[in-house]
């Protein structure tokens, strides 16, 4: 019989009512009716055409072609076991693979994640320059932080409203820094830079006005660094955190989330 074939729900009942020598007992082990496992049991028996039980006067007797199959039937659930055990134990380590856009990094993540970091000194992470998707398993990444409209055919929370914000210094001319993806990028420009904390960086140096995602303005704008040359616009685009269903139900990076969103 091919693996994907395997009634597995009906060998766990067999195995249960073997252990029990009574379908009412184990379905109160398997938390279900008395005629759920009797159906189980005459659902396995046509599909491995035996006999796996009888009745008899002192009540429920096990067939030898049961009783042959049940040592290793047992093992197996072991060995299952075993094996969720240890991918289970994934769930203990406390090392995070995390994907972002350099810039973001830089202004945002890194001092968010130094501040989570001392909070458990088992915590590392591993950071990944990347502006566009990856592949999570193929990069090993627990967690990713992107630009965009909405978490897509993954699970994700925004870390903000999307909004962009023109920067400079008070005195800062008309003409503008611009980097890949930034409003208005085809017009002349002052300065070109890779990336939007690049931008902040030209704007705080004096280049000229830098219109950049309002979240990674934050830090600078606290630190007068620079100013805000306006009010900032709301666009469809922000920063989320994203990751597949099974990454995303991780207790690590359930906590990660919490702590970045807190």
């Amino acid at each position: 019989m091919k693996r994907t074939h395997l009634p597995l729900n009906g060998l766990r009942v067999l195995d249960a009512a073997a252990r029990h020598l009574s379908f009412t007992r184990a379905a109160d082990e398997l938390a279900v009716t008395p005629a759920a496992v009797g159906q189980q049991i005459r659902a396995l028996e046509d599909t491995l055409g035996v006999v796996l039980f009888r009745r008899t006067p002192k009540g429920l007797e096990l067939t030898p072609e049961a009783g042959a199959g049940l040592d290793n039937l047992r093992a197996g659930f072991l060995q299952f076991e075993e094996s969720v055990r240890a991918m289970q134990a994934g769930q203990s380590s406390k090392a995070l693979t995390i994907a972002a856009p350099r810039d973001f990094t830089a202004k945002w993540l890194a001092p968010r994640l130094a501040a989570y970091g001392r909070s458990d000194p088992e915590l590392r992470f591993v950071l990944i320059a990347a502006d566009s998707d990856l592949d999570f398993t193929e990069a090993n990444l627990d967690l990713a932080i992107r630009l965009v409209d909405g978490p897509g055919e993954h699970e994700g929370v925004k870390l903000a409203d999307g909004a962009f914000v023109t920067v400079g210094m008070a005195d800062a001319g008309e003409m503008p820094i611009h980097w890949p993806g930034c409003p208005g990028e085809d017009g002349a420009a002052a300065l070109r830079v890779a990336d939007a904390g690049l931008a902040i960086d030209a704007a705080a140096a004096g280049f000229g006005r830098a219109n950049v995602p309002a979240l990674l303005a934050e830090g600078d704008l606290a630190a007068g660094r620079i100013v805000s040359l306006g009010e900032p616009r709301p666009t469809s685009k922000a920063f989320w955190l994203i990751a597949p269903l099974p990454q995303w139900r991780q207790k690590k990076v359930k906590a990660l989330v919490a702590a970045l969103t807190a």
